[in-house]
């Protein structure tokens, strides 16, 4: 008889650092093209894996020394090859036990609906845009670039549906929301990624996070996000989501925003882009990162993903992260002041003030 025990037994087992199990009925109520429940309708239980990103990823980030191994360990590593692992070595278990495991990575999908925004319709990130322009003009068009991509079945949603990640993990009982719209856990804070199983067996499951708030709502993420993009904790700025009777609250960020700072970082945080360039800013192509005022939108992010896209070194098919203002603030505070991270270290991530270039 499969049991919860059997699966997370397996999976910690197999590699990942924690397990939860939660009903599927926690989703009832979600946006229907975001809804896992339409993934496999016979569903009855979601299986959510943790694996932990190693502190030491962001050492080079919050030095300023070394910026590959965030990306192709913690983005390319855990997404590509250890959590597929954990996830074929579980699903064989439960389908060993006559019940079926859907499997479902990060980044596995897109849906129809902006990854960037959760807007309708065919938006890419832009490194996609830039990868199917230039890269892919005799091959198969890229899924979110298919704009007739309609449902199978009358009642259901068009392939393939992408649902929200972090209030999954929510649903299995794994977490709970930051401000920053972080995942925080209580073993790693911010430090992890997430896949998912979803299978027809009815399982034993885990209570949603109910501990003390692992988030502090202290504001460090806001102040060390280089561009300005996350609200300030007072702002009432929110988005909030109801989860089953969980309420899960986090600042309304400019994802937008968020995501030209989280590439480029901007001339006081990437090593990468000559300070010319940016005294330059030829073409006004820049002024996102430059000027005040300026709106976050899919062509001004355009604008500055074109003009700085050469300077990337991205090896492992993921964009360098020159960021992560809010993780290492994050994890900065919840170790020196008090929260989930306190005490899991020697020596705390931080001795001294966040490094900026003089330019």
């Amino acid at each position: 008889m499969l049991t919860s025990q059997m699966i997370k037994e397996a999976a910690l087992a197999a590699g990942a650092d924690a397990c939860g199990i939660g009903p599927m009925s926690r989703f009832n109520g979600a946006p229907d093209e975001m809804n896992p429940q339409f993934l496999f309708p016979e569903a009855k239980s979601v299986i959510g894996f943790i694996f932990r990103i190693p502190r030491g990823v962001q050492r080079g980030i919050e030095e300023g020394t070394q910026f590959f191994q965030y990306p192709s360990m913690a983005y390319g590593g855990i997404n590509e090859i250890f959590a597929p692992a954990v996830l074929y070595q579980v699903g064989k278990l439960i389908e060993d036990e006559g019940y079926e495991a859907f499997v479902y990575r990060n980044t596995g999908a897109r849906g129809v609906v902006s990854d960037m925004d959760g807007s309708p319709g065919s938006t890419l990130s832009p490194e996609e845009q830039i990868e199917v322009s230039e890269n892919a003009k005799t091959a198969t068009a890229h899924h979110r670039s298919v704009n007739f991509t309609r449902p199978a079945r009358e009642g259901g949603v068009a392939p393939d549906l992408q649902f929200q990640f972090r209030l999954a993990a929510v649903a299995c009982g794994l977490g709970e929301i930051g401000w920053s719209k972080m995942l925080l856990t209580p073993q790693f804070g911010p430090l992890q990624r997430i896949a998912f199983l979803f299978t027809d067996a009815e399982l034993e499951y885990d209570e949603m996070y109910s501990g003390p708030p692992l988030c502090r709502k202290c504001g460090a993420c806001v102040r060390e996000c280089p561009g300005g993009c996350i609200p300030a904790i007072n702002s009432g700025k929110t988005i909030s989501v109801n989860l089953d009777g969980k309420i899960c609250e986090w600042g309304d960020i400019d994802m937008w925003r968020c995501y030209a700072f989280y590439t480029h970082a901007g001339r006081y945080y990437n090593p990468f882009v000559p300070k010319e360039v940016w005294d330059k800013n030829e073409d006004g192509k820049l002024n996102l990162m430059e000027k005040d005022g300026v709106e976050a939108n899919e062509q001004e992010i355009m604008k500055v993903y074109t003009s700085l896209q050469r300077y990337f070194p991205s090896w492992v098919g993921y964009n360098m992260a020159k960021c992560g203002g809010c993780i290492r603030g994050c994890v900065s505070m919840l170790e020196k002041k008090g929260g989930c991270m306190e005490g899991k270290f020697e020596e705390p991530l931080r001795t001294g003030k966040p490094w900026r270039m003089d330019r």
